[in-house]
């Protein structure tokens, strides 16, 4: 299978391109990268519409004070809503984007991502798509920011993420950055529920004692 295959097999609106779109297409370039490595730097020039078909990239904004944000995960056939928006403004990058697994990705240079809004109807409701679908879940995380208690989200971080034997490995700092807050926010939340008896913490990890409870927690209103 070539390159372009690769892409429509992978996206259904990618196989009724008319000849514009695959033309663009075949001038994308395939990237192979290893895991941890930087996709963009926050401030980078914006040059390259990305589509991931494999593997996880992680965006994160980050502040005067190198507190970070993870802002959502571009991971198996997805698109980069934040390069999008960049990309139809003319912005730099306001977030940095790594590498989570090793990943392959397709790169459609600026002039040819801007040539596929103008004259690909296939490709231009590819790319719009994409777009809305992944700005709808960033608006999503920007409202359990705001609206939602910590120990809401927290018990619902710890639901999604736990590993085997109820256990979950990561640093507080690690869940902190995950839900958006400070690592001491984090930690004082986890121990309380530490002395409600529903996880035992250690290093770098939370066993949990008692599932139900932190599941009625995450659901309540």
């Amino acid at each position: 299978m070539n390159d372009i295959g690769l892409l429509t097999e992978q996206f259904p609106l990618l196989q009724q391109l008319d000849e514009t779109g695959l033309g663009i297409l075949s001038r994308s370039h395939k990237v192979e990268l290893p895991a941890g490595q930087v996709v963009f730097h926050q401030g980078d020039a914006c040059t390259h519409y990305i589509i991931v078909v494999a593997g996880v990239v992680k965006v994160l904004g980050r502040n005067a004070n190198g507190r970070e944000l993870v802002l959502y995960r571009i991971e198996n056939q997805g698109s980069c809503v934040l390069t999008t928006s960049c990309l139809l403004g003319a912005e730099d990058y306001p977030a940095e984007g790594i590498t989570e697994t090793e990943v392959t990705a397709f790169l459609i240079p600026l002039a040819e991502f801007q040539r596929g809004i103008t004259e690909s109807e296939g490709l231009r409701r590819f790319i719009f798509d994409s777009y809305g679908e992944r700005l709808a879940k960033l608006i999503g995380l920007v409202q359990e920011i705001a609206f939602e208690r910590i120990e809401k989200r927290l018990a619902r971080y710890l639901i999604e993420h736990v590993g085997p034997g109820f256990i979950l490995l990561a640093s507080h700092q690690e869940i902190a950055d995950e839900l958006g807050t400070a690592r001491e926010v984090v930690s004082r939340q986890l121990k309380v529920f530490e002395q409600q008896e529903w996880v035992a913490l250690s290093r770098n990890q939370v066993l949990f004692l008692n599932k139900e409870a932190l599941k009625r927690i995450s659901t309540e209103n």
